[in-house]
């Protein structure tokens, strides 16, 4: 973790959110929305190689230390929350990173906070799926409890789109998840957030944009597999329905290493500048 990591809470219905912020406060400032079943420190490495950007990431509602939040949850509900933290720690519009679930996020926001929302960039997400994603361990986890912390890093080390990226960086995501006291811990994530957050991932809340897009995507999916979460064909079709979407397609990396690994964070820190730029 970078010396200048910080956190904050912000105010929203409910109580007070998460938030994890790298980088100098004078810094250009971008927000970055995790995934489905992740934490705000699955955005580090990305942070890492940003120096001088403030990078503000929230723990979204139901997940890390935003897990008492109450519902309901959904793609609006995030919207407003991350409106709230763009609000109270910015003050003005910024670019919006998200990835997986956060990317849908992010076309919210940008849908219902015009004005909080600058340039969006979505990295292997915010597409509408066509068929439910089979999330594996990460799901599996999320019923199960962990007698020490240890035990649980050996339940994430053989994750087939993780062992070969496995690192402090991700050491230090899957530990901030737990919650609780040995022999007794257990995932921070609500399964009803993300059951209800899951369920809209089918909705075309990204046709309605109208403003410029990019999307990062990678060749394998969440359990390293080929093609990945959007095929060559679903791309070239939203693509044609969209000519302000422009696709950057991520050789060599998986939906969890493209900013979990140094080298994926590296290529969406690259992509991060340009819209700073």
């Amino acid at each position: 973790m970078t010396a200048d990591y910080r956190i904050a809470d912000v105010e929203v219905r409910g109580g007070r959110l998460r938030v994890g912020v790298w980088g100098p406060d004078d810094g250009p400032a971008v927000l970055a929305v995790h995934g489905v079943t992740a934490n705000h420190l699955s955005w580090a490495l990305v942070a890492e190689a940003l120096p001088g950007v403030r990078l503000i990431a929230p723990d979204l509602r139901g997940r890390g230390r935003s897990s008492e939040l109450p519902g309901p949850w959904g793609m609006a509900t995030h919207a407003d929350d991350l409106a709230a933290v763009i609000e109270t720690l910015v003050g003005q519009s910024v670019p919006i990173v998200g990835h997986s679930m956060g990317a849908f996020v992010a076309v919210a926001l940008a849908d219902r906070h015009p004005a909080m929302a600058g340039e969006v960039l979505l990295v292997d997400g915010g597409l509408p799926l066509s068929a439910p994603v089979d999330l594996g361990p990460a799901r599996e986890r999320l019923g199960m409890s962990f007698e020490s912390v240890q035990a649980h890093r050996d339940f994430w080390r053989p994750h087939p789109a993780l062992r070969d990226a496995w690192g402090p960086a991700i050491v230090d995501y899957v530990d901030y998840d737990l919650v609780g006291v040995a022999p007794d811990l257990r995932s921070s994530v609500s399964v009803e957030a993300v059951l209800a957050d899951t369920a809209e991932q089918f909705a075309d809340v990204i046709a309605v944009l109208d403003r410029p897009l990019a999307l990062l995507t990678v060749s394998r999916g969440l359990s390293n597999e080929p093609p990945g979460l959007y095929p060559s064909e679903v791309l070239r079709d939203w693509q044609g329905r969209l000519p302000q979407l422009e696709v950057i397609r991520l050789p060599d990396l998986n939906h969890y290493t493209v900013v979990l690994s140094p080298s994926g964070a590296s290529l969406v820190a690259a992509k991060v500048r340009d819209l700073l730029a």
